[in-house]
């Protein structure tokens, strides 16, 4: 892999934007190497701008003799030479801590609960559920921000790909269900709990994530299951991957969210606001 600059950024301030999602690896090595030619062009301040971070959900050590690849990869883009990163909606958002160079995390929030307000007329009464305990605290904060109820499920994981639902608490007899979460992988989780809230009288169901990762059967898992609409944002190059939705799928931009904080970033301002309302990203 080669890269070659062709203008001269001697001095200047350079942002790199890349989500490092399929080819993973290719992704990464094509960011690393990018920010190491800027870094030997002397460019002064280099920020990578990273919409999705691969090897998120690898923060940690649930088992023996198994990497921490999220801490390797936060190493890497800083060995690389970057001064910055800004992100979106990590996994888990103490990956913050793995960096040794400030991080700016935003959130899908505002694009994602913009969509939903202005569309109410459509749903129809609405509550917002959360498939699993883990994520009842981003629930909670789209449920305050569209003003509805929140229902919780409990759920038990059998495997990485099968996952077992025991309980609803909350009502949602009569109502259009709204699941939000930082992403959809298998589709295991979100299509179990449209079968439970289903069965418990929802009218229908609405799925939203900022990341569409897509693996496996999701596809197919999503198009035939109980779902009406699959929100997404462009954090990954959505492409011909997921046209196997048809109807159901909604593309939203976040485009505008990092170009501010790209403007905020190089003329030294606050880019708190951006973020204030993804205070309940997961933890």
């Amino acid at each position: 892999m080669l890269v070659k600059l062709d203008e001269d950024v001697r001095g200047r301030d350079c942002f790199v934007v890349q989500s490092t999602s399929e080819p993973v690896n290719d992704s990464l090595m094509e960011l690393l190497i990018f920010i190491d030619c800027l870094r030997r062009a002397s460019a002064k301040r280099i920020t990578a701008v990273i919409p999705y971070f691969g090897y998120a959900r690898q923060d940690r050590k649930d088992e023996g003799r198994v990497p921490i690849t999220a801490k390797l990869v936060a190493n890497l883009i800083t060995a690389a030479g970057a001064h910055r990163v800004l992100c979106m909606d990590l996994h888990a958002a103490q990956i913050q801590g793995f960096f040794d160079i400030p991080v700016d995390h935003m959130a899908a929030a505002p694009v994602l609960s913009d969509y939903f307000t202005h569309n109410r007329d459509r749903f129809g009464p609405c509550v917002v559920v959360s498939p699993d305990v883990g994520n009842a605290k981003v629930a909670n904060m789209y449920a305050d921000i569209l003003g509805v109820d929140l229902a919780i499920i409990d759920k038990r994981r059998k495997s990485g790909s099968q996952v077992s639902m025991k309980s609803l608490i909350g009502e949602v007899e009569g109502c259009s269900v709204l699941m939000f979460d930082d992403m959809i992988s298998t589709a295991g989780t979100v299509c179990e709990a449209a079968r439970v809230v289903m069965e418990h009288g929802a009218t229908s169901v609405h799925v939203a994530c900022t990341h569409a990762l897509m693996v496996g059967s999701a596809i197919e898992r999503l198009a035939s299951g109980p779902i009406g609409s699959v929100v997404v944002t462009d954090t990954i190059p959505i492409g011909e991957r997921l046209a196997g939705l048809g109807g159901k799928l909604v593309t939203l931009t976040v485009a505008p969210l990092l170009g501010e904080a790209v403007h905020r970033i190089h003329h030294d301002q606050s880019i708190s606001a951006l973020f204030r309302n993804g205070v309940g990203v997961k933890r």
